[in-house]
């Protein structure tokens, strides 16, 4: 699970074979937790892999010495992060995105002399197998695969693979790069690069070529209803929430309007979504009149939205009465009926991992995604027969970020969230509730995003109590642990993680639906036994 992540089990077998010093040539962190019994060391090996050491060799590891292997890769490390924290650090900065079948990326604009310009050969070099530039005095010279270009500082006429063609502005040279009025993309691109070019300049986007990703949105007439939307490509969208509206931003995908950017719909719940383009990005607005949330299959391919279960509050129901139905339609399930004298509670299943993450190899045909997606299933099967309305975050093959898993919790307020997790290495299962960072205190009126689980860890643990109780009953081997979990540290509701380890020595064991069932069971009894100490969340 991640943090801290499994090492591959071909991995763990090796290390015991190397050296601590042999190790730190390639860490670049240390770590130490404690678990229930034994104290645990993980080494970060670059960024992927982690090595787990016996105590013994934790206490024997040196401090890492820096290398200049170490020196470069925390160069590029520190690069890429401002990279990433820059950008967003500045909303206003005015960027142009680039869509191609090679790859997306957006750039940064300038304002020069009231016209937006752009580095020409930034816009072009991904695009290309040989692309460079040389400067010769006030011409500066662009090569692109099979064809030449060359500008004039101060002039607005360029030469184009032999041919003129007229700028709407100056071109300019600054320090070496060569900058063109933005505008003048749509005309120069088609012939430096020889194929077909949608610009649209309000926006910002640039489309190289038929890239472009359509989408259709249907309401279905259910209780609640459902916004399907399909699109004719995977899309992992950042999800944001307000009042009355949920927005999904769209910064790397090359998602287009379909024939008119507002949809509507005749439903009081989703009455419509407005779909609109700036500054590089693209934004899918739908409005309701309730809060809404968000749901992933088909390989990212459709997004579900819908209203977010309200939680109620109702007589409670005998805490050992299996089999009754859901107080509320479940999002998962909106035609289940409601039983009356039942009290809501609303659960969160999240199946960690999933698309190009494929979490632990637990061997070389079975991955940690395939297997907690079936433990979802089941669980969220075992749960709703419980009376226990549940939502699984990822119901396909798409990843979600920890991000987007903790914001699409939060939003929906369930009482129980449950993070699911597999393992090759160990028996039974381990459950795992947030470690607050130290001085991780929330006393104002803002919560902190890494300690947002604060004020929940004391129903966390009681809902953890609860489970391993009943895996313990079921003579299910089963350690509490605490551990920097993500995104259990970003909750504002129980939550816990369960990471399921094979019942004997085979790891395909795992696979086998009889000790799935037999796990996921024991964790749905759990909950019921602990729901009316959980509380709902208000």
């Amino acid at each position: 699970m991640d943090p801290p992540p499994r090492t591959p089990e071909s991995i763990a077998q090796q290390s015991r074979e190397q050296t601590p010093a042999d190790l730190w040539e390639s860490v670049s962190d240390h770590k130490v937790y404690e678990g229930s019994r034994r104290r645990t060391c993980y080494s970060d090996a670059g960024s992927r892999y982690w090595m787990r050491l016996s105590a013994l060799d934790c206490a024997h590891i040196p401090k890492p010495r820096l290398t200049p292997k170490m020196l470069v890769r925390g160069t590029m490390l520190l690069a890429l992060l401002l990279a990433a924290i820059l950008p967003a650090g500045s909303a206003n900065e005015k960027k142009i995105t680039v869509y191609s079948g090679i790859s997306n990326y957006s750039l940064p604009v300038t304002d020069r002399n009231s016209l937006e310009y752009v580095g020409l050969l930034e816009v072009i070099e991904p695009l290309g197998r040989n692309v460079n530039s040389r400067t010769d005095g006030l011409r500066w010279k662009l090569h692109f695969n099979d064809g030449d270009a060359e500008f004039t500082a101060g002039k607005s006429r360029a030469k184009v693979r032999g041919r003129d063609v007229d700028l709407p502005g100056n071109f300019l040279l600054e320090s070496g790069r060569g900058l063109v009025p933005l505008t003048s993309l749509g005309t120069l691109l088609p012939r430096l690069l020889g194929t077909s070019i949608t610009f649209n300049p309000g926006s910002r986007r640039l489309f190289v070529g038929n890239v472009a990703t359509h989408f259709t949105a249907q309401l279905s007439r259910t209780t609640p209803p459902r916004l399907v939307m399909n699109f004719s490509a995977p899309v992992n969208p950042t999800i944001a929430t307000e009042p009355g509206r949920l927005r999904m931003s769209f910064n790397r995908e090359p998602v287009v309007a379909p024939g008119t950017p507002t949809l509507t719909f005749d439903d009081a719940a989703i009455p419509s979504a407005v779909f609109s383009e700036n500054n590089g990005a693209a934004e899918i607005a739908v409005n309701g009149t309730a809060p809404l949330m968000a749901s992933f299959s088909n390989d990212g391919r459709t997004i579900t939205i819908a209203p977010a279960p309200q939680q109620m509050s109702a007589p409670s129901a005998p805490a050992g009465v299996p089999g009754t139905a859901p107080a509320t339609p479940s999002a998962a399930n909106p035609s289940s009926a409601a039983a009356p004298g039942v009290r809501h509670f609303f659960a969160v299943v999240d199946a960690s991992h999933g698309g190009d993450d494929r979490g632990a190899a637990l061997s070389d045909k079975l991955a940690e995604k395939d297997v907690t997606l079936a433990l979802a299933r089941r669980l969220r099967q075992e749960l709703e027969s419980r009376g226990m309305s549940t939502l699984v975050l990822r119901d396909s093959d798409v990843n979600l970020s920890f991000d987007q898993r903790a914001i699409f919790t939060n939003t929906a307020h369930p009482a129980i969230y449950i993070a699911l997790h597999a393992a090759s290495d160990g028996k039974g299962v381990r459950l795992y509730t947030a470690m607050i960072p130290a001085g991780g205190e929330n006393n104002g009126p803002f919560v902190a995003w890494d300690t947002a689980q604060t004020h929940f860890l004391p129903v966390s643990q009681i809902a953890a109590q609860g489970v391993a109780s009943e895996l313990a009953r079921r003579q299910i081997q089963v350690r509490t642990l605490v551990a920097p979990v993500r995104p259990l540290n970003n909750l504002i509701a129980a939550a816990i993680a369960v990471e399921v380890a094979p019942p004997g020595t085979d790891v395909m064991d795992l696979n086998l639906p009889a000790y799935q069932q037999n796990v996921v069971s024991a964790v749905a009894n759990g909950l019921l036994a602990v729901r009316d100490r959980l509380g709902v969340p208000q």
